[in-house]
């Protein structure tokens, strides 16, 4: 059984992801897809528009036989934690044979020929490096200007400026240089993007970009959802802005934002992941000016620190990650946590249970007896992040704790 690995947040589930999979089954011949896919909140420091079960449900409805959860450390982190989590969980589950992913660029060679600078970190990068950071530019900004110079001889920079811009060739680069990491033999392939691009709010044809569709979400103009959601996804997305559940925003979290951002003194906000060079005292100093979630993060933003950080450490706060966490857990994953699956996922699964070291999880509450420390930490984390979720419901027959204990798997079987 030839099994293709996805890593991806489906949120929510589109056109273009349906276009990744077909696509991918035409490329690889799959026999099987399996798609590890963040849980309640997202890499970019958001909660995912609906919960993690819902999204699973839309991606097994739409070619996926099999989802797993990305643990949330991994999940709420940086690119490069959030992919060394994921390509060492799919790696470790022992049957994936192919990965593919998404890229604007439709040269995978240079993609990883990047990976490999920033794996090996040769020194002549490493000194482009510090010279960029010395200028006072954020991390990913010093970082696609020293590839630039570096590499400079070996690609023209117009071309290297144009992948590195663009975040689904970032995630991508960062999956190849995870896969050299654990040394996996995992075949790496990429499906060139079709449609608008990875941030475009354009609604140009049946393809746009995520980001566009939670903007409609978000300002509730659905009226050109029909045209680029798959059908079942539509008819989900429905269901749910139907019943009350309406999509989740960061504004949801607000008070419970703040209230965890108050609470931590500056030694605790100083371990929070993401918080670093004296951050903690400006966050500490801006708690006393602003107090709306969206000033805040305008406050913090900077030259060095991008908005898309400081909505990542705000939620670590709120979560309780702290930097030595993601550091011991980066390329450890403790199990395998099922969401959905089909009868070739079934089929999947027991292949998995046979060759993997990772325990399965299939109930939370059978698990955590048997589960040494570090798993019960890592899973912890994920229950918190399902009943902090909750409470950003509006309606409170919905605000319902311990969800991952009493919710069933998705199965179309």
């Amino acid at each position: 059984m030839k099994t293709c690995g996805i890593v991806a947040e489906y949120n929510p589930f589109h056109n273009g992801h349906l276009y990744h999979i077909e696509k991918t089954k035409q490329v690889t011949n799959a026999d099987a897809i399996v798609c590890v896919m963040s849980g309640n909140f997202i890499q970019r420091g958001l909660p995912a528009l609906f919960d993690k079960w819902t999204r699973a449900k839309m991606a097994l409805n739409n070619g996926v036989d099999l989802v797993l959860e990305l643990p949330t450390i991994y999940a709420t982190a940086s690119a490069e934690y959030f992919a060394h989590g994921a390509i060492n969980l799919l790696d470790a589950l022992g049957v994936i044979d192919t990965l593919s992913f998404g890229n604007s660029c439709n040269d995978i060679e240079i993609l990883k020929r990047i990976a490999n600078v920033l794996y090996l970190e040769p020194e002549g990068y490493q000194k482009e490096l510090k010279a960029e950071l010395k200028k006072g530019n954020s991390y990913p900004v010093s970082r696609s200007n020293a590839l630039k110079n570096f590499l400079k001889k070996e690609f023209k920079e117009d071309v290297l400026s144009s992948i590195l811009l663009d975040s689904n060739n970032i995630l991508g680069i960062e999956y190849l240089k995870a896969l050299l990491s654990c040394n996996s033999n995992i075949t790496p392939i990429s499906i060139e993007r079709v449609g608008s691009s990875y941030n475009s709010l354009q609604i140009s044809n049946n393809i746009c970009s995520a980001t566009a569709i939670r903007e409609m979400l978000e300002h509730q103009q659905i009226e050109f959802l029909p045209d680029v959601l798959p059908s079942t996804s539509l008819q989900i997305i429905r269901q749910e802005i139907t019943s009350g559940k309406m999509p989740m925003f960061l504004k949801n979290f607000e008070t419970e934002i703040l209230f965890a951002l108050r609470k931590l003194s500056i030694e605790e906000l100083s371990q929070i992941a993401d918080v670093s060079e004296g951050m903690e005292y400006t966050i500490k100093k801006n708690l006393l000016d602003y107090y709306t979630i969206e000033d805040f993060i305008e406050a913090m933003k900077s030259k060095r620190y991008t908005g898309t950080r400081i909505q990542r450490l705000i939620l670590h706060a709120l979560l309780g990650i702290t930097q030595e966490m993601l550091d011991n857990y980066k390329q450890s994953p403790q199990y395998v946590r099922v969401l959905a699956f089909n009868k070739t996922g079934e089929k999947v699964l027991s292949k998995i249970s046979s060759r993997s070291h990772l325990p399965i999880i299939t109930s939370v509450n059978k698990f955590l007896k048997v589960a040494n420390d570090n798993a019960k930490k890592m899973l912890e984390i994920d229950i918190l992040a399902s009943n902090i979720y909750t409470l950003g419901y509006q309606v409170p027959d919905f605000r319902k704790v311990n969800l991952d204990y009493t919710k069933t798997l998705v199965t179309n079987k």
